[in-house]
This record gives structure tokens, C-alpha cells and sequence, in this order.
């Protein structure tokens, strides 16, 4: 899995608790439509449920050596709920950690957002509406600067590719996007 493959959508609903060092809130919700230029997207209850037993990482602006926790370790965890996937984070005592708590008891912080992939029947197309009903949970971030619309953000969508070429245009379209 690289980066370039991996989707990403950005919510802006958390709160920080700096005595206890936590960040807490919803890092998807559910049933809230993404106007992703030509196409609305939603996402469907359930839809984490089976990523939920695997090691997920908390990262800065999805920036993979900015890791401020996981499940694996205890420090992240992830529950769905009937309004979407919750989150609870411990911050570690690190640069990142600090400023991530700085910035989040401001208000300065744009929001969460979530790395994934949708695996095959994972989807329901109609006309230009998808409706994710089950995704391949990789990573959670929080996101520094703006969210590109109040639901998602940091995303380039179109329809399952045609062919190999046409997917490695996107990944190319999606990694220039992320520079």
C-alpha cells in the first residue's frame, strides 16, 4: 500500500482535553454527503467495522513519520457508533504531540481526516452517487490547515479506473496534489 493509492476524506469535529494530553471526537460521520465536484459520496454504518481489529495509526496531515499513536499500543482507539467513527487519542510527549495539543486547545487545527482504501464490493454506485459500505481503515490524521469542504477533504475521485494507465494517472494526479 503507497500513499498515492490511498483515499482521504477530512472532518472537522474533535475536542482536546490538554490536562489529559487527548484529542477526542469523530474522525468520519455517518451519512453526511462529500461533494466531490462531479460525484457525492456518503458513508454508510458499518462501514469501519471490519478495519476495527487491525493496527491503525494517528498521524499529522497524514505524514507517516508523524505518529502520534495506534491501536496496536492502546494509544489510539477507534469505536463506531451510530453517528460515525469515534476516536480517542492520547498525544505522546513529542514536538509533534505538543503542538498537535497547542494548536488543537486554540481552535487553530482544520479538522480529522482518514486514509483508507475500499476493497472490491466495498462501494454502490448510482448515477453519480457512492455510497461506501465498507473500506480498508489504514491511518487517521489530524489535519492542520483546511478541510476543502465541511465533510471530506484532500481528494481526487473519479469512478474505478479502466485500465492500469488510467490508475496510474490518478495516483500521479493524487501525490502532486499532496506536495
Amino acid at each position: 500500500m503507497t500513499a498515492a493509492h490511498l483515499e482521504r476524506r477530512a472532518f472537522s469535529e474533535f475536542r482536546a482535553d490538554p490536562s489529559a494530553r487527548k484529542l477526542e471526537g469523530y474522525a468520519a460521520t455517518f451519512g453526511s454527503e462529500a461533494n466531490l465536484g462531479s460525484i457525492v459520496e456518503t458513508i454508510e454504518p458499518g462501514a469501519f467495522r471490519a478495519s476495527l481489529a487491525s493496527d491503525i495509526v494517528a498521524l499529522m496531515d497524514h505524514d507517516q513519520a508523524m505518529v502520534l499513536g495506534r491501536t496496536r499500543s492502546g494509544t489510539l482507539r477507534l469505536s463506531e457508533d451510530s453517528r460515525g467513527l469515534a476516536f480517542s487519542l492520547d498525544l505522546p510527549d513529542t514536538q509533534a504531540g505538543r503542538d498537535v495539543l497547542a494548536l488543537a486547545a486554540r481552535g487553530d487545527l482544520g479538522g480529522m481526516s482518514f486514509g483508507f482504501q475500499v476493497p472490491k464490493g466495498g462501494d454502490h454506485w448510482s448515477g453519480n452517487r457512492r455510497a461506501l459500505r465498507s473500506v480498508n481503515l489504514f491511518e487517521i490524521s489530524v489535519v492542520s490547515a483546511w478541510p476543502a469542504y465541511p465533510d471530506t477533504s484532500l481528494a481526487l475521485r473519479s469512478r474505478a479506473p479502466a485500465d492500469d494507465r488510467e490508475r496510474r494517472r490518478r495516483a500521479i494526479i493524487i501525490a502532486e496534489a499532496q506536495l
